[in-house]
């Protein structure tokens, strides 16, 4: 039987601002945890585990005294994020912000880009893949990252110079961490500021391709796809990530594919 009385009970859903300071607090415990100098974030960043990041944000609402369910706390991304603007703030750079009643946006990495080291940011996003199963009828090799480096290094073969379109390939599916009911979207939110727009629209519309094949996308859809400059390098996308899904493939580990795609920053030719 339904008690009538148990829903004005229930705890309340925490508002966007209180889910910020609570990242912010739960940011200076991982700070301590991690025992991070300036400058050492994009080294040091991945090193807690989710049992870690969960305590410190469990501590942080109750020191701030708010009753929050474990579902409507931060995600361990936002928290990283408040880290990394902790540690630059100790370096000289803007303290984190904690938002007024007001203001119920929550940060993004866009702001976050102009501080912090790209590549760090792109880390960020992509470790939390490793622990995201896919459906093996879809995908048979296994996790989210895997499958991002299987593509990267089709990729880097078809590209190798074009930084733009590897970095589509390697963060395409980041979203997956954040929002799986709809990764896209989380995805390219998650990543605007950090790269350029090519690589966020070939992300964004990547799915346009699967829709047009299957006839389910819109005339819009298809008018935007026929408009762009970058429906060659969609449809090349499209291949690599249908062909990135053997198990068992060889592949560079994560920092390698970061350490390639900085690389491509100091090639004399980009200035040409």
């Amino acid at each position: 039987m339904q008690d009538r009385f148990r829903k004005p009970h229930q705890t309340p859903r925490v508002t966007a601002r209180v889910r910020n300071q609570i990242a912010v607090e739960a940011a200076r415990r991982m700070y301590d945890i991690l025992a991070l100098n300036p400058g050492e974030v994009p080294i040091r960043i991945g090193d807690a585990t989710e049992n870690e990041y969960y305590s410190a944000k469990r501590k942080a609402a109750a020191v701030l005294g708010h009753r929050v369910r474990p579902g409507d706390l931060p995600s361990d991304a936002e928290v990283r994020e408040q880290v990394i603007f902790l540690a630059n703030s100790r370096s000289g750079i803007e303290e984190p912000v904690v938002e007024d009643d007001e203001a119920e946006e929550e940060p993004t990495l866009e702001a976050l880009a102009d501080h912090v080291d790209r590549f760090a940011i792109y880390k960020m996003r992509l470790q939390p893949l490793e622990s995201v199963k896919q459906n093996p009828f879809q995908h048979p090799e296994g996790d989210a990252l895997f499958h991002s480096l299987q593509v990267f290094e089709r990729a880097r073969h078809a590209r190798p110079y074009d930084e733009e379109f590897l970095l589509a390939a390697l963060l395409h599916d980041v979203g997956k961490a954040i929002d799986p009911k709809a990764h896209v979207a989380a995805g390219v939110e998650a990543l605007r500021g950090a790269v350029t727009e090519r690589t966020l629209w070939l992300i964004e519309h990547l799915p346009d391709l699967v829709a047009l094949r299957e006839r389910t996308l819109s005339q819009r859809g298809r008018r935007i796809l026929d408009a762009s400059e970058y429906l060659d390098d969609l449809k090349l996308l499209r291949d690599l990530d249908e062909a990135g899904r053997v198990p068992g493939t060889p592949v560079e580990t994560l920092d390698q594919a970061l350490a390639y795609l900085r690389g491509l920053e100091d090639e004399a030719y980009l200035d040409g």
